[in-house]
């Protein structure tokens, strides 16, 4: 015969509690994913290729974060890259930068504000454009007038494109080839280029790297007078700039990086290849 047993007073306002913050927690939600500007099903590189292609400096938008449940990413426009933010909904209160909301209305009027963040490179950020989800389009499409095929499915240029965007912008100061005097230049990292300009608004960048040359980055040590210094070596010449902070530093490190691994990851597949072929 089945037992049952009867939970006491207070286990049963614990539960009640419980439900009711779940309840709480579920509204709250809703009150920010129902933001015209939060993108529910948008990735990192969606939408940096959508701000970097049709937003303007200050635009931004709310995406999921990759990091899990309850974690946000505010992505925004700045110059020639996307910045991306970490916003995490702890339950009872939503936490970006250096603000706490106790409520989703008070995180929205927050934005009405257009808030002024600055980062760890020390580029200040203006909000000023939410990017909308939904977007009126055309209803209008081409005809097909002719449909053939071209090459074999397993043409190794296909594989070889590359979409990421990868993109970081910020001041570090470089090392000079000749004098070895140091001067600010400012930096663009996009796709599989990093360039650098005499200032931050100049047009035409001094010099233009192209990473499928570089062999490692990596911090340098060799600068007694300096810290937080990277080392980019291209075969036929090392660079070295160094940063504002070890966190800027280490960002720009993890991005070069990645990007050398994804280099080598498709060199590899394109040898492979090559040879059953």
């Amino acid at each position: 015969m089945a037992t049952f047993t009867t939970p006491n007073q207070s286990q049963l306002k614990s539960e009640i509690g419980l439900i009711q913050t779940y309840r709480m927690n579920g509204i709250e939600n809703f009150q920010v994913e129902s933001l015209p500007w939060y993108h529910p099903t948008l990735s990192r590189h969606t939408a940096e290729s959508m701000l970097i292609q049709n937003g303007m400096d200050g635009t931004y938008l709310l995406r999921p974060s990759s990091k899990g449940s309850g974690e946000y990413a505010l992505s925004v426009k700045c110059e020639q890259a996307v910045k991306h933010f970490n916003i995490v909904w702890a339950g009872n209160e939503i936490r970006f930068g250096q603000c706490t909301f106790n409520t989703a209305a008070d995180f929205v009027e927050h934005f009405k504000n257009k808030p002024l963040l600055c980062g760890e490179s020390g580029q200040v950020v203006l909000l000023k454009i939410p990017y909308p989800r939904d977007i009126s389009e055309p209803d209008m499409y081409e005809c097909v007038t002719l449909h053939a095929e071209f090459s074999t499915a397993d043409d190794p240029r296909i594989t070889d494109t590359d979409f990421s965007v990868n993109s970081k912008e910020g001041f570090l100061t470089k090392q000079g080839r000749h004098f070895k005097n140091w001067r600010t230049r400012w930096f663009v990292l996009q796709r599989n280029e990093l360039k650098y300009f005499k200032q931050k608004f100049s047009k035409t960048p001094l010099r233009v790297l192209d990473l499928n040359e570089c062999r490692e980055c990596s911090q340098d040590f060799s600068q007694k007078d300096k810290s937080c210094v990277i080392r980019l070596d291209m075969g036929w010449r090392v660079f070295l700039f160094y940063s504002v902070s070890e966190h800027d530093m280490e960002d720009w490190i993890k991005r070069i990086n990645w990007r050398l691994k994804a280099n080598r990851t498709r060199g590899s597949f394109n040898s492979d290849h090559s040879n059953r072929h």
